[in-house]
């Protein structure tokens, strides 16, 4: 699939889409416009080459620019690490010194791109970099770590691409699209792995073990000061699931990075995000820690995990270029405080909380006040909304915002077992936890286990699907203790690893990153026998006469509850639930704990 270079209309024919709306930019001239080749050069990039520094090549002009650069560097190599649905290559980049294979010793930085296709500042930044690394004297950015950039994860969507695919978008001016050919957004998919892409993402994130991985966005939203925007879980003392990891994160990368963003003529800020467009000061938040985004899932697989949001209100070339002075600096920190992040990751890789709290809501008050960059806006009637909406001006607005902000808080703690039992037949789910690293151990034979079974209650689809899925909600789980037999095939998946809070947030019924949750347990909640009234009555009436305490059950039940009492068909339910012919696995969850 081609990208679309078709010309847009003269203005003066132009459809409104085809007119200038967006706010103006802050005119800006930062210091990292000298990273900037000029376009004679024979490694120019064609963001670079572009007089306005507002276009990014497609897919095939990226790969053939990146395998004439590996043929003829030593340091730069090319790695494909998967296959999309349309059947194009997912590759990584890697330079280093070591060649084929990396030095363990060394520190990695793993930066993933065009996870969005539109948001592509990183693609560009990337190959500006590794040019610069390989013909340019920064070579030396490699005699202490390796770097692993992945330009393009969503290459399906990435060839989805024209003039009109982020509106709220400063460029580039041919922008790929947010979802894949099967039209899901990759960055929900980091602890379900839904999708090929991903999953191919984490065996790379598995067979290199980064020491440090960005993920690098456009942001959408209100408009601010800020270019260069990045976050964290556990960011100023927010939850984390890896306290040692989100403590360098705060005291060493921050700072360090924010200095160097700053001395190229950046403005980093915060990673944040306004709880109502229309009503900027009303309030931030942090946007959410679910483990279904990178941060949420770094923090919960003790990778240390960078979320970037470029602003999209600046333009390309002020972006890309503050990409490629925050990769620059970050792997100069790793350098020189690699060792220290890779003594954080292992330290947090040894925890075994016994309580994993999950299922983040935004706090109802907010927790503090925070210092904001903002821009001055406007309100105007307008007549096609029929309300009053904002308008940026686009200038800086010269008094900083004290704006309140609302931290994400779990809203469910879950207990840690000593181990789940997957049975054989679900190997998706048994192939879902291999995938993200997961231990376990496979069973040659069948075994019969005393087991802790969970009767789902309440549970209730979605009313709309999301991600080609439709969840499910539960009211509550009761515990069963019960002798299990698990077949052949089937896996002890013990909570004693690294990765054993990922396996709990996976498997917990009630989390709502579960695979439950994504809706991937629907069989359970089918019914298969009925009784008829004719036949159920008779065994009714003899367990009254012969049950004193079921009777008295029954009894308090009608008082309690006088729709149950007026309801024939109810009542008779409550009987038959209490037989021996009611399907005992009627929403009974088929993965089992053991305590």
């Amino acid at each position: 699939m081609s990208q679309d270079h078709s010309s847009s209309p003269t203005l003066a024919n132009a459809a409104p889409w085809d007119q200038p709306f967006l706010p103006p930019a802050p005119e800006w001239n930062g210091a990292s416009k000298s990273l900037l080749r000029d376009g004679s050069d024979p490694w120019v990039t064609a963001f670079e080459a572009d007089p306005a520094h507002d276009f990014s090549p497609t897919y095939a002009d990226t790969r053939a620019w990146f395998d004439r650069l590996d043929a003829a560097s030593d340091l730069i190599r090319l790695e494909q690490f998967g296959v999309s649905p349309e059947g194009r290559p997912i590759y990584a980049v890697i330079a280093s010194k070591d060649g084929a294979a990396l030095d363990p010793s060394k520190p990695v930085l793993l930066a993933q791109a065009g996870i969005h296709p539109g948001e592509i500042d990183g693609k560009d930044a990337g190959m500006m970099l590794l040019r610069d690394i390989a013909f340019y004297g920064k070579d030396a950015l490699l005699d202490r770590v390796n770097l692993i950039l992945i330009p393009i994860l969503s290459v399906d969507g990435h060839e989805r691409s024209g003039a009109y695919s982020r509106p709220n978008q400063r460029g580039p001016r041919i922008q790929g699209w947010r979802n894949t050919a099967t039209n899901q957004n990759l960055n929900r998919d980091f602890l379900k792995l839904d999708q090929p892409e991903m999953r191919a993402l984490m065996g790379l994130v598995h067979k290199y073990d980064p020491d440090l991985y960005i993920d690098i966005h456009v942001t959408d939203g209100i408009d601010y000061q800020y270019d260069v925007t990045f976050g964290f879980n556990g960011e100023d003392g927010a939850f984390t699931r890896s306290p040692a990891v989100s403590a360098w994160l705060d005291d060493v990368y921050k700072p360090t990075l924010n200095a160097a963003l700053e001395a190229q003529g950046h403005i980093p800020g915060p990673l944040v995000f306004a709880i109502d467009d229309r009503d900027p000061k009303k309030g931030l938040s942090d946007g959410g820690l679910g483990e279904r985004f990178s941060n949420g899932w770094g923090s919960a697989a003790h990778i240390p995990t960078v979320l970037i949001e470029n602003h999209s209100l600046k333009p390309h070339e002020q972006r890309v270029l503050g990409t490629y002075v925050l990769l620059e600096h970050a792997l100069k920190l790793l350098a020189d405080q690699g060792a220290d992040a890779r003594a954080a990751k292992v330290a947090d890789r040894a925890l075994r909380p016994a309580e994993i709290p999950a299922n983040f809501v935004p706090e109802r008050e907010p927790s503090s006040t925070r210092p904001f960059k903002g821009i001055l806006y406007e309100t105007y009637e307008s007549p096609s909304s029929g309300r009053t909406e904002l308008r940026w001006l686009g200038k800086p607005d010269p008094e900083l915002w004290q704006v309140p902000f609302y931290g994400s808080v779990p809203g469910l703690t879950l207990k840690r077992p000593e181990a789940y039992w997957v049975p054989s037949y679900r190997a998706d789910v048994i192939e879902r936890l291999k995938t993200h690293g997961v231990q376990m151990e496979t069973l040659t034979e069948a075994r019969t286990v005393p087991v802790e079974m969970l009767r789902l209650d309440g549970a209730r689809p979605a009313p709309r699907p999301n991600e080609g899925h439709v969840g499910f909600t539960l009211t509550g789980v009761t515990a069963e203790q019960r002798d299990w037999t698990f077949p052949p095939g089937s896996v002890r998946v013990s909570t004693d690893q690294p990765m054993g809070d990922v396996v709990v947030l996976l498997l917990e019924p009630q989390s709502s990153e579960s695979l439950f949750a994504w809706g991937l347990f629907p069989e359970v909640l089918s019914r298969v026998e009925y009784i008829e009234a004719y036949a159920v009555a008779p065994i009714a009436d003899r367990m009254l006469a012969t049950d004193p305490a079921l009777k008295a059950e029954f009894e308090a039940k009608l008082a309690a509850e006088p729709d149950f009492a007026a309801n024939g068909d109810a009542r008779l339910q409550w009987f038959y639930e209490r037989t021996p012919f009611y399907d005992q696995r009627y929403r009974l969850y088929p993965i089992a704990r053991e305590n």
